[in-house]
Formats: C-alpha cells, structure tokens, sequence
C-alpha cells in the first residue's frame, strides 16, 4: 500500500496496517538542499528541488508543498520581513488605520501563488501517485489579523459586525485557494490558522464556527479531504473546531494528544501531531525522536491518527533526527529494542530570574516559540511591542524565544506551560490568549499604581 493510499484510508476513518507519517518540511526543505528560506519561497526549482529532497529522505505518506501563511496577505499589501531560517512574517496591516472591507480576491496569477501552484502540479506529477500532497493556505481569521493587525483582537469585543464582515472577505479568499489547490491537484486541501488557539471557544463559535464550516464544506463539495490546523494550546477549542467539519486536525505540542483525541473521535475526525519541533526534533538526538514516536504511538488509538511534526518543522532540525522519527514510524518493534533503558538528558538553567518583587519598572515577558515564524507568537509579541510604545518608557519588556536550550530552561524554572504567554513581574497573566489593546493596557496600569 502506497503511503497516498494510507492517508486516503485515514481519511475516510478506515484502519490502517501502519500508522502515517506527514513531516511538514517547509522551510526546513530548504535547509536539505542548501538555499535560504527566501530563495526556497521565491524560486520554484529551488523549490522543487528542495521537495523531492524532502521525498527522498524523509519517506512521507503526506507532504505540503508550501507552509507559507503570508501569501495571500503580500498580494493584499502586507509587507514582508523575511529572515534566514524562517518562513517570512507580516509587518505591516494595511487595514490597521480603516474600517474598510476590501473586495479584491487574489488570482491564481498573483505574488507568489503561481509558484506554489505550479511546484503542486510538478509535484503531483513527479510523487502524486505514492504521496498524498498538502495545499496549505491561510485560514480566515489568521488572514484578517494580517490585514488589520492587533485592532482585529479589539474588533471581536468592541465591533463584532466588522469582524463579521472581515471574516467574511477573507472566507471568499480561502474558498478561492480551495479551488487553486483542487485544480492543481493537491489531495488534502489545509486550513492552517494559528490564531485560533488564542481565542476562547465562546468567540469561536460566535464569529468562526460558520466561515471555517463553509470551508470545510466547501472543500467536501469539491471532493477532497480537508485539514484544519492550528498551533498553540487549542485545548479549549478543539471540540468547537471539531464542529466545523472538517477531516482532520493538527495540533502542536502545546496540546495532550491523549486528551485530544478523545474529543476528535467523538467527532470521527481524523488527528494529527504532534512531535515537539525545539526539544525533541531540533535538540534532541536521534533516540529523543524515536521515543516521542514510539510515546505516541504506544499511547493512542491508531485509529484516525497521523503523526506528524507539531507544525511546520524548524530550518535548522537535523535530518538524522527526522530520519529516526521516520525509522520509528516504519519499524515500532526495532525502535523500542534500541530505547531499552534509554532516558532523556535534562537541560540546566545556567542564569538568574530577576528578583520580581524589587524591579523599577513592571517587566512585560512573552515567552514564544518564536515571533518570527509562529503567527500567534507574532501577535502576542506585537500586543506587547504596542504597550511598551503606549507606556513610552515606564515599562520594560522582552521576549523569549522556544529556540534556544537556555530559554527553553527558563521556561521551566519560571513554569511556562504554554505558548505563547504573557507574563508581568513574574506573574502569569495571559496563556495561549492574545488579549486586546483595553484588556491588556488595564492590566499593565496595576502594576504603575
């Protein structure tokens, strides 16, 4: 059986002889064949190439071809930062300053979509018959927040129909991808909004249960499976996504895989995750990557599951530690012989916490996978960059990022359970919740009395 067949199998709730595995190599394909994340994003034979690298190695069952949110949002105007290593991260929101509803729905000839869609048909027609592909595409809200920026959290409270009506431009805009996707013969079509677990399920299912259900519709009528991926702690969120219909969902390490999927298979919806991308896949070795497969696979029905990265993997994960996730994958009794007596080494925090209780200045930390690459760790980063210009001064802040071992002892001496949060004077204030401009300023205003 062909790994395309198996995920097809998966997909249609069917058991399967082996369990399939996804890598969601984006900016790490780059990284195998030598080339930038800029030059991966913007050259297709670069990109090919990078791709049947990704074939070749990794063995997957399932590939996306591009794990790119920002697409759509640089052909509606958003500026791009691009940085080695990282996919490129919007910085600018060109409906930040009006309450305008654009109308214009990018074409398959526009930026950089010819690109994604051509490498698809080359891909199709170079693996499409043993690997299923992945189109990814923005979701709805993640795409709003592009285009209006922070404000978008603040119009969810204070102008909900405004929200509506921008949730509404941006679902015309992801049920066209779906029909770019479809022509070019991508074979799971996913929804990728990492902003969904920064919101709580009643604002879910007040403003999001009928854009992602009209898409997730939309994407059956089309006669394709359908993905619905978010990143963060989605905990609270999961059953309401799980309402929308779609075939599948992928959750990162923020989530119990356990608990999740005793939610999805209420729904008879398909999961996938969630190997942890910075501990296990990037710094740990190829034993750590074996274990978290064989964790998974030991603690799970395997019915309805894939396992696959968190999200989109680190540029910088070492293939040996891929491949040994794959190795587990394929041959679960020989990884378990070569884990026998095996444990993990911790990492030390070698620093000092500050002493909170006698700091000058309120100190604003947001810990993040990294606000570089992960939209969520973007916004939350972004609420904080606007208090420290609102506050001018009278507040410090700063940010630590999920990818590097220091910062990733920090967390546990200071107790992060989740990303990203936000935490003043040491105290937790806000996790996996992204909170609007009044909310977070009033919070900030206790500490400056």
């Amino acid at each position: 059986m062909t790994g395309k067949q198996l995920i097809e199998k998966v997909m249609r709730n069917q058991g399967v002889e082996r369990v399939p595995w996804v890598p969601y190599a984006g900016v790490h394909a780059g990284k195998l064949k030598g080339y930038k994340t800029e030059e991966v994003y913007t050259d297709e034979e670069k990109l090919m190439e990078s791709l049947l690298e990704v074939n070749r190695l990794y063995k997957p069952d399932g590939q996306p071809v591009m794990f790119d949110l920002q697409i759509e949002a640089e052909i509606l105007g958003c500026r791009l930062i691009w940085k080695d290593g990282a996919p490129p991260a919007v910085a600018s929101h060109p409906l930040a300053d009006t309450d305008e509803i654009p109308t214009h729905i990018p074409g398959p000839d526009e930026g950089r979509l010819p690109m994604a869609l051509n490498a698809t048909r080359r891909m199709k027609e170079a693996v499409g018959e043993t690997t299923a592909l992945y189109g990814l595409f923005c979701g709805p809200f993640t795409l709003a927040s592009h285009l209006r920026g922070t404000k978008f959290f603040r119009d969810m409270t204070k102008n909900p129909e405004y929200a509506s009506q921008l949730l509404a431009y941006t679902t015309k805009i992801c049920k066209a991808m779906v029909d770019y996707y479809v022509e070019a013969g991508a074979d799971v079509i996913s929804v990728v909004d990492p902003l969904v677990s920064q919101i709580s399920p009643r604002h879910f299912t007040k403003l999001m249960h009928e854009p992602f259900k009209a898409i997730f519709d939309y994407i059956r009528e089309k006669e394709r499976f359908s993905a619905f991926f978010v990143c963060g702690n989605a905990t609270f969120n999961i059953e309401v996504m799980c309402q929308t219909g779609p075939d599948s969902i992928g959750l990162d390490e923020n989530c119990s895989m356990i608990e999740a999927k005793k939610i999805t298979d209420q729904y008879n919806v398909v999961i996938a995750g969630n190997l942890p991308l910075t501990t296990v896949m990037l710094y740990g070795n190829q034993q750590d990557n074996m274990k978290a497969v064989i964790d998974l696979l030991d603690s799970l029905d395997h019915k309805n599951l894939i396992i696959a990265p968190g999200c989109d993997m680190v540029y910088d994960t070492p293939i040996e530690n891929t491949t040994a996730a794959q190795q587990a994958i394929y041959n679960p009794e020989s990884a378990r012989q070569m884990l026998a007596n095996y444990k993990a080494a911790d990492v030390v925090f070698e620093g000092e916490l500050p002493d909170y209780q006698t700091l000058e200045k309120p100190l604003i930390e947001a810990f993040t996978l990294d606000s570089d690459s992960c939209a969520a760790c973007t916004y939350m980063w972004a609420a904080v960059k606007d208090a420290q210009a609102h506050y001018a001064g009278k507040i410090e802040t700063t940010e630590y990022k999920y990818n590097d071992p220091q910062n990733i002892a920090r967390m546990h001496k200071v107790g992060v359970k989740q990303l990203p949060s936000i935490y003043i004077n040491g105290e937790l204030k806000y996790s996996s919740i992204i909170p609007s401009q009044d909310e977070f300023f009033a919070e900030i205003d206790k500490y400056l009395t």
